[in-house]
């Protein structure tokens, strides 16, 4: 009988992982992000499969435009986007609504520096923006100011966007630091981020050449009016961009001016 040394591998993999597992349990006794119950198996994350499977996806029907859920079969289009002419963004989609489960692991990779987090996020929201990912060009992550990016360590967008299976290019800067925009009132999150974005000075060349054309994907954490989307998208089709389309692992709601 020929010995299989990859199989033999695998199962002392397993095992040591096992071990692991059981050692980890017992000594550091590390709890889930999502339910905060003690992790059966610590190797596989900080979040446990139960709240990984309980994160629900947005209820169809969805807005052809923004994602958002539409709670009945037609028309196409939610109110907001009736409303509102077409913007630079053609189609957008998100994982998950912006609240539970999902809101708190978004926190842990966002402001507690859990990085493991980006790809479990990024394969699930692959999983629900088919639509949006297929046929795309290139990924571009919605940009963070240097002060900071320098204060948090990293962009959790592209930390998303280089987990989504398309080449990933970091075409955009942020000019000026801006407030947060989630708690901020829809009419402000406009005026907050106008004039915020521009191309990245340092590879501005490099960045064009690759948009002319493109089918790109915008990436971010969390949108709620999509007005940071928008100022983005504004500056992608001003590079050379084709369409420009936006995915996130949440959407939230916004909040009345």
């Amino acid at each position: 009988m020929r010995w299989n040394a990859s199989g033999a591998a695998r199962r002392a993999w397993r095992s040591s992982r096992r071990a692991a597992d059981g050692v980890l349990a017992v000594l550091v006794a590390p709890r889930c992000l999502g339910c905060h119950l003690p992790l059966e198996f610590p190797t596989a994350g900080p979040v446990c499969a139960s709240c990984w499977g309980a994160i629900p996806a947005l209820a169809p029907p969805l807005c052809r435009r923004c994602g958002d859920t539409l709670g009945h079969p037609s028309p196409l289009l939610c109110t907001r986007c009736r409303r509102t002419p077409p913007g630079p963004v053609t189609a957008a989609r998100a994982a998950g609504e912006y609240a539970g489960a999902l809101r708190q692991l978004i926190h842990a990779l966002k402001y507690d520096g859990r990085r493991s987090l980006a790809a479990p996020l990024a394969a699930l929201m692959r999983e629900r923006g088919r639509e949006v990912l297929d046929g795309a060009t290139v990924a571009v992550p919605v940009p963070l100011h240097w002060s900071r990016r320098w204060q948090r360590g990293f962009n959790q967008a592209e930390a998303l966007a280089a987990r989504l299976g398309l080449p990933v290019c970091r075409a955009l800067a942020r000019r000026r630091p801006t407030r947060a925009q989630f708690g901020l009132p829809a009419a402000r999150r406009h005026r907050n981020v106008r004039g915020a974005f521009g191309p990245a000075r340092w590879r501005a060349g490099r960045a064009r050449s690759r948009l002319k054309g493109a089918v790109v994907v915008l990436v971010d954490d969390v949108a709620t009016t999509g007005a940071t989307l928008r100022a983005c998208a504004e500056e992608l089709k001003r590079m050379g961009a084709r369409e420009v389309r936006a995915i996130t692992a949440a959407r939230a709601h916004a909040r009345r001016p």
